[in-house]
């Protein structure tokens, strides 16, 4: 809302989001105001990025609890991962897990992303080892990919953090659509009162 004036509904229960809730925002470019005084176009449109906001994701969500199978679709059509994490105390507003600690926030997103793409590298496996089983060097290169993809995954690392050629990662990887392999900010959602004196919260993160 902040950001685009989306005016997506906030309230002070789990789920409030359901549908996901989109705004566009304009990206600040100074450049544009130059190139405009030099070559007077009839109009001017600056880049924009399309932000959108998704139900919160709970323990379990790889297995379909909360809203699980629904925030996974969506979230795996974005570009990028923006990451609210709660990061204040306020009795009045509740909090899913009963309290506040963003690190096990932070790590209950991370373990139920890893999961739902370790499905997913799995059920690719299946295919890509009978094709491998005929000799098809393709194959047996993708099933070697993939299975070190798939143990990075089961030691809880994220597919974005892994050092693969550029071509295993355009051919292998990308079409997968992994979730933890898009980039992710983490932004720390303070108080008013710690975003000046510091958030002890933010600084663990």
């Amino acid at each position: 809302n902040c950001l685009s004036n989306a005016k997506a509904q906030s309230a002070n229960f789990p789920f409030c989001t359901i549908e996901p809730n989109i705004g566009v925002v304009n990206v600040p470019d100074t450049r544009l105001q130059t190139l405009e005084e030099l070559v007077k176009p009839e109009s001017v449109v600056p880049a924009t990025v399309e932000i959108v906001d998704i139900a919160g994701l709970v323990k379990g969500a790889s297995k379909g609890e909360g809203l699980g199978n629904q925030f996974l679709a969506n979230i795996r059509e974005t570009d990028a991962i923006l990451h609210v994490l709660r990061c204040f105390d306020n009795d009045n507003i509740v909090h899913v897990d009963g309290s506040v600690d963003p690190i096990r926030d932070k790590e209950t997103i991370d373990i139920e992303l890893q999961l739902r793409d370790l499905e997913t590298v799995e059920k690719k496996l299946e295919k890509v080892n009978r094709a491998a089983r005929t000799g098809n060097k393709d194959a047996i290169k993708e099933k070697e990919v993939l299975e070190g993809i798939k143990q990075a995954l089961e030691q809880s690392k994220n597919v974005r953090s892994l050092i693969l050629k550029e071509d295993d990662r355009l051919d292998f990887v990308k079409p997968l659509q992994l979730i933890t392999d898009k980039p992710v900010l983490y932004v720390c959602n303070v108080d008013e009162a710690s975003a000046k004196s510091g958030n002890a919260y933010a600084e663990k993160v």
